[in-house]
């Protein structure tokens, strides 16, 4: 039996950040963009069942090490000195790119053309944010509703907790 094939989600972080609106903080404060763009795609993450990775270019700053860190499950990469975030996921692209399921969203044509060469589909910024906005809004649609009339505790809550509630229940009765 084959195994189903894991799905990445690689991000041109700064790419996507300089093409949003949204991403760009007023007063020019990066992080304020970077935490911004990691909690949707942690949200987004959560939602599609997929591993996002997000690569922030480091290349110009003198002495940078490559540094990967879990923010809210999404696996954030700053690349170490004269790496860009394109050289970064074309290496990770080599290393899976025709074994799992691979998109990368960045808006260089450049990048989007290795991509392709690598077995990956690309995903232009424009189109990440789409489909950023549409998963929020799916998100906010599933949480939003009432609950339906004849729905039972039972069907919404796991054993453990039920659980916990009928030993307080019992403490109280």
């Amino acid at each position: 039996m084959a195994r189903t094939k894991k799905e990445y989600l690689f991000i041109d972080g700064y790419n996507i950040i300089n093409q949003w609106q949204y991403y760009r903080d007023v007063s020019g404060n990066i992080e304020n963009s970077r935490n911004k763009l990691i909690e949707l795609l942690s949200e987004y993450q959560a939602y599609k069942g997929i591993k996002v990775v997000v690569v922030f270019d480091a290349h110009l700053v003198k002495g940078s090490r490559e540094k990967i860190e879990q923010v809210s499950g999404v696996e954030v990469v700053y690349t170490k000195e004269h790496e860009t975030a394109d050289s970064y996921i074309e290496k990770q692209l080599d290393k899976i790119g025709r074994y799992e399921r691979v998109r990368v969203a960045t808006s260089d044509r450049a990048i989007q053309q290795i991509v392709l060469s690598r077995g990956g589909t690309r995903l232009s910024a424009h189109e990440l944010i789409f489909e950023l906005e549409n998963t929020k809004k799916d998100i906010r649609t599933k949480t939003d509703k009432p609950s339906q009339k004849g729905t039972n505790i039972n069907q919404i809550l796991d054993k453990a907790t039920l659980k916990k509630l009928d030993n307080i229940r019992k403490k109280h009765s």
